[in-house]
């Protein structure tokens, strides 16, 4: 639709609404993480500050956050872990439905948000006895989360992937690849996973950041973790549990952050090309 002038009509807020919407949001995001930095760096002095916390936790002169850098490593063999259970089991099934049994998409869908509605404690109980059972065959590794940690990350990794399906034809795709004589797994591989680049990479990078902050399932279940083991400092040093605390979000955001300029940098070649 266009004026008379021959102007587009643009429907949303103004430049100047666009700008107070930034601002709120990013005070809203920011001031918190100023003040925990602000906290970390007080001394004994009111109105001094230093860096000598963040020194010592990079110099790695001492073993009292032996049990931090513990938690934080069994973290990130969770976030891996967690995100190839997910890869290997939610992508291919949502593929499968969307391309044989698209009847079944919506109990899928409310197999995949259930997790979000059930409290983290209560899904603990459930887990338990399960646990008992993963103890004997795989032991007791932290790592043995990432079984757990697989349903946690559902709601989110399936609406990332389902959004970026319902953006392409996977339909279509797939048969287009038969025809030209490719098995599916070919079709798998080399046509639809790289067409849902985009999704599979949100939902990986939701997963490591619900597995980062996960404290309930590793508590209840005696698993030593990232969140788990700040708790343990704080309790001497809370000081040294906020920095961590403050570095996972930053991490985090990093992470978002790459994603959205990977993506941003497909669709500019995609634009191009």
């Amino acid at each position: 639709m266009s004026r008379a002038s021959g102007q587009t009509l643009r429907f949303g807020p103004g430049p100047v609404a666009r700008a107070v919407i930034w601002t709120v949001f990013g005070l809203f995001f920011l001031i918190p993480l100023f003040s925990m930095l602000e906290f970390t760096l007080r001394t004994a002095k009111p109105g001094v500050y230093d860096f000598d916390r963040w020194a010592l936790v990079f110099s790695g002169t001492t073993t009292r956050y032996d049990r931090v850098y513990q938690g934080l490593g069994n973290s990130l063999v969770l976030a891996v872990v967690t995100v190839l259970i997910m890869l290997l089991v939610l992508l291919p099934t949502m593929i499968l439905v969307e391309l044989r049994f698209r009847r079944l998409r919506r109990l899928l869908e409310v197999v995949c948000l259930l997790p979000i509605m059930i409290p983290a404690i209560v899904m603990v109980v459930g887990l338990a006895p399960t646990y008992s059972v993963v103890t004997q065959l795989f032991g007791s590794g932290a790592w043995t989360l990432a079984f757990a940690y697989g349903f946690t990350v559902l709601p989110y990794a399936y609406r990332a992937i389902q959004s970026n399906i319902a953006a392409i034809d996977v339909v279509t795709l797939g048969e287009a690849g038969r025809s030209l004589g490719a098995g599916w797994t070919s079709v798998l591989l080399r046509i639809l996973v790289p067409n849902l680049g985009r999704g599979i990479l949100a939902a990986s990078v939701l997963s490591v950041a619900v597995v980062l902050g996960e404290f309930t399932i590793a508590s209840l279940l005696s698993r030593v973790n990232l969140q788990t083991s700040l708790l343990l400092v704080s309790q001497s040093d809370p000081f040294v549990a906020v920095i961590f605390a403050l570095l996972a979000l930053l991490f985090a955001f990093f992470l978002l952050f790459a994603v959205d300029r990977i993506v941003a940098v497909g669709r500019r070649r995609r634009t191009k090309g």
